[in-house]
């Protein structure tokens, strides 16, 4: 998930996932398996007929949220043949060029990849927001914030970092983020606060959330990444941590980034030659709009209910009917 510092900070990750392509001649696998760089080309659809749609899906559940219900409507209102490719953030812009995805469909920030796809290379173009607002920051369990309530002000974070150590902490106080690939400036944060604590990653978002789910439960000590939308929060409502206020610029450096992360307008990107097929699915793309608590609700559906995406997807539109139309027409 996330041009400000912060994609300053997934710059810097993007350049160093630019150069293993390189050396792997430019085939690269996502984190579900699928290539770009790879046999699979193709798609778009064409005057009107919507054929092949491939979509990307990036690895949290609210994406697959995103992606479940806009395949659901393609493949039933439009009689498209959607080809869900789960890819990692940055990796899936690469697909753009070849033809391998024509969508995705919740980028946060990403002002580094804009430059390169849709300014330099010419392969991608804006889709317009999805309506969610999109917020990343440090959170502590409820029983935390309840019991010692000035936690909840980085300036004291300091005055506990023994409590939050860990094994793998290396003495300081542990900061749990979730995926590596996700958009954070947590490093950097902890470095220029001159803070006594390590980063370490959880591994992903379902291993992040049960951190915070069982930290609450047996009232451990735990600082860790996290964002919204999130149907977490509404099962456990972790208590954000108040980092230096953000301002239009703290974040140009990514080395010296000292400030919280913008609030994020997410929005679509799509493959310059689908947004010109004349395929339904591009204005379906286009018109896609909801909002954060549409998402949280077909995600809790997914995460929680254990639906499949497709059943969740199904649920939804069949409740919302006006709101699906809206993107049909």
């Amino acid at each position: 998930m996330a041009t400000h510092l912060t994609a300053a900070g997934r710059s810097a990750r993007w350049r160093a996932g630019a150069a293993g392509a390189a050396a792997l001649g430019l085939v690269l696998t996502g984190c579900g398996g699928a290539k770009v760089g790879g046999s699979e080309a193709g798609s778009g659809g064409s005057s009107g007929k919507c054929g092949t749609f491939n979509l990307a899906v990036n690895p949290w559940v609210g994406y697959e949220a995103d992606a479940a219900v806009v395949a659901y409507v393609a493949e039933e209102e439009l009689g498209c043949t959607v080809k869900k490719k789960d890819l990692k953030e940055e990796i899936a812009w690469q697909g753009f060029g070849t033809g391998e995805v024509d969508a995705i469909l919740e980028n946060w920030g990403h002002d580094d990849l804009k430059k390169k796809y849709v300014e330099q290379q010419k392969t991608a173009v804006e889709a317009g927001p999805t309506g969610n607002k999109g917020v990343i920051g440090w959170y502590v369990p409820p029983w935390l914030a309840k019991e010692h309530p000035d936690i909840t002000d980085w300036k004291n974070l300091d005055k506990y970092a023994d409590k939050f150590r860990t094994s793998e902490s290396g003495g300081k106080g542990q900061l749990l983020d979730g995926d590596p690939s996700y958009v954070t400036n947590d490093a950097a944060l902890v470095k220029n606060l001159k803070l006594d604590f390590k980063v370490v990653y959880a591994g992903s978002e379902t291993a992040l959330i049960q951190a915070f789910r069982q930290a609450e439960a047996k009232k451990q000590w735990l600082l860790g990444y996290f964002y919204e939308p999130q149907w977490f929060l509404s099962e456990v409502p972790l208590a954000k941590v108040e980092l230096p206020p953000y301002e239009a610029g703290c974040d140009a450096d990514a080395e010296k980034v000292a400030c919280d992360y913008p609030v994020y307008d997410l929005d679509k990107i799509v493959s310059k030659k689908f947004a010109g097929s004349g395929s339904p699915a591009y204005d379906l793309v286009k018109n896609f709009s909801w909002t954060n608590e549409d998402q949280n609700l077909v995600a809790k559906y997914i995460a929680v209910d254990k639906m499949s995406p497709e059943a969740a997807a199904e649920k939804w539109v069949k409740a919302n009917p006006g709101k699906v139309d809206a993107w049909v027409e």
